[in-house]
């Protein structure tokens, strides 16, 4: 039986408090590592998060899990899709909420693909999640505490907060990383 813990290899500490919070109430345990993986330019979250892991697996040598996240505005066609951080940091919340500017729709969809590796795979496995959503007119962060990226703008169906407006719980309830994360954990303890 394997030992109940594993390795996030993230730079981003919302990313791995969002997955300790989800992975803790399966006992299994995080540890935040901090290696800058390999990131490939690929058009599937699935592609860059196998690539990922592979490579983190590879510096590190232990079980290690790795995230890719996009963000797709049906409006935008998809943009920014699996580059959602590139066009975070180039544009941010506020960048695209012009490009949506007298936008009627404003569907969106989160996804996420959670990559893991260890000593016995054979490539990486792959865990996804997805959340359908909305893009708001206008940021909103309110009392939440959760909230990095896009949060400010996002709101899931069923809540009439955005991610940025939840607290941690609130958004795990929500997530496109939680529900992938889930997915993996319910594949993990079955080992």
């Amino acid at each position: 039986m394997k030992g109940r813990v594993i390795f996030f290899a993230t730079n981003n500490i919302h990313k791995f408090n969002e997955a300790r919070s989800v992975l803790t109430k399966y006992n299994i345990a995080a540890g935040m590592l901090r290696v800058k993986a390999l990131e490939i330019q690929s058009n599937s979250l699935k592609e860059i998060a196998q690539a990922s892991a592979q490579d983190a697996f590879n510096r590190c040598h232990l079980p290690v899990i790795v995230e890719d996240a996009g963000l797709f505005v049906e409006a935008l066609r998809g943009f920014p899709g699996p580059y959602a951080a590139y066009v975070y940091q180039t544009i941010g919340n506020e960048g695209l909420l012009k490009l949506m500017d007298n936008v009627e729709n404003r569907k969106a969809l989160f996804q996420s693909a959670i990559a893991y590796c260890d000593n016995e795979a054979e490539e990486p496995l792959v865990f996804e999640g997805k959340v359908d959503g909305t893009i708001t007119s206008k940021v909103r962060v309110g009392n939440g505490k959760s909230g990095f990226g896009f949060d400010p703008i996002f709101q899931p169906l069923g809540s009439t907060k955005t991610f940025a407006e939840m607290t941690l719980e609130e958004k795990n309830g929500f997530s496109h990383r939680a529900c992938a994360i889930r997915k993996f954990a319910e594949w993990y303890t079955k080992l």
